[in-house]
């Protein structure tokens, strides 16, 4: 199955789980949508000590959260709604563990007779010494020194309230810096209703009604063939047809 395909599978059984809230509809939304655990996992994983398989488990705790949180009818993409609970859920476990980034022992020990190298070089050279000097003395590569000092200067919390820049009247913060996610997801939520509209505006109109009745009004397929005026099993056949048209139509993140 496409991404497309097990997207509107997705949005499928998350309408049908905003009405019947049975564990195995959960059970499904969740093997569906397991994807979206592994790669931000995988992204965090990559920045910290604590071992995928971990991350992973803990990720499934914040899908579950939001998949009983999501509306459907509200709009937006199921992924860009979970992904802040996945990510919420790994970062908490990692704070409640202590420090997110564990330095090797190897570095901290580089890192602090470096400091006393860069210090001793200073009085025998006259001069503060150059990078390429320090890791030479401690006989390792400038790559790993630069590594090194990087991980040991990142491991402590930033303030949001730091100046990070200076402008004419006056500083910019380091939280001033950072995107924020309403923000970005409004304009994703918005960007992404402006493609569906597009997309449902070029399928036929019997089509188009099926899906506006059964997926955005919610109304049962009995219903919503009573309204259009055909046969329920014919809305089904809209259903089926109009799904495909949409894979086609819309981008594969928005599909």
């Amino acid at each position: 199955m496409t991404n497309q395909s097990l997207g509107i599978r997705s949005m499928e059984l998350l309408i049908a789980y905003s009405r019947d809230r049975s564990l195995s509809l959960r059970n499904r939304l969740v093997e569906i949508n397991a994807g979206l655990v592994r790669q931000v996992a995988h992204r965090i994983s990559n920045q910290c000590s604590e071992p995928y398989e971990d991350l992973e488990q803990i990720g499934y705790i914040g899908l579950i959260r939001a998949i009983e949180r999501f509306d459907p009818h509200q709009g937006c993409a199921f992924s860009s709604f979970a992904i802040p609970y996945i990510r919420g859920e790994m970062l908490h476990y990692l704070r409640d563990k202590g420090s997110v980034l564990r330095i090797p022992r190897r570095w901290q020990e580089l890192y602090t007779r470096g400091k006393k190298l860069r210090k001793q070089l200073t009085v025998s050279l006259g001069r503060p010494p150059k990078e390429p000097e320090i890791a030479k003395a401690l006989g390792i590569s400038l790559q790993e020194w630069h590594e090194c000092q990087l991980a040991l200067q990142n491991r402590l919390m930033v303030s949001l309230d730091a100046n990070v820049s200076q402008v004419n009247d006056g500083v910019i913060s380091f939280g001033e810096t950072l995107p924020d996610p309403r923000c970005q997801m409004q304009r994703k939520w918005e960007e992404e209703r402006l493609q569906l509209q597009r997309a449902m505006s070029q399928l036929e109109d019997k089509t188009k009604a099926a899906i506006e009745c059964v997926f955005l009004r919610d109304l049962p397929r009995k219903e919503a063939a009573k309204e259009i005026g055909i046969s329920p099993m014919t809305v089904t056949r809209h259903l089926q047809k109009g799904i495909e048209q949409l894979s086609e139509l819309l981008e594969p993140s928005v599909a």
